[in-house]
């Protein structure tokens, strides 16, 4: 699902809000979220999951071309943690899917 994706959901879903307020509205959150994880803060949404920054430590990689190693600076990255709703979710829609594609002899 794209951005574009989400706001055409959510404006059909929601009759009374126009596209532009929807994308304002879309737009509005995500910025809001971006701006907590660069200031370090953690985002948590019950039954969705949770957003935090994690510290990459620098380290030894190496050029592919030339083969000569190069430090690699440390890096501050978003992560990701799926909440228990979603992995159950995720998974009895996997299973299912497993299930339908055995039935089907795929």
């Amino acid at each position: 699902m794209t951005r574009s994706d989400l706001v055409a959901l959510l404006a059909d879903r929601f009759g009374q809000l126009t596209q532009r307020d929807t994308e304002f509205a879309v737009k509005t959150i995500l910025d809001a979220m971006s701006d907590a994880l660069a200031r370090g803060h953690r985002i948590e949404i019950r039954g969705f999951g949770s957003f935090q920054v994690n510290r990459r430590p620098p380290r030894m990689g190496r050029n592919p071309r030339s083969g000569e190693q190069v430090l690699i600076p440390e890096k501050l990255v978003p992560h990701f943690k799926p909440g228990k709703a979603l992995r159950e979710a995720v998974d009895a829609n996997s299973t299912a899917e497993a299930d339908y594609d055995a039935a089907a002899g795929r």
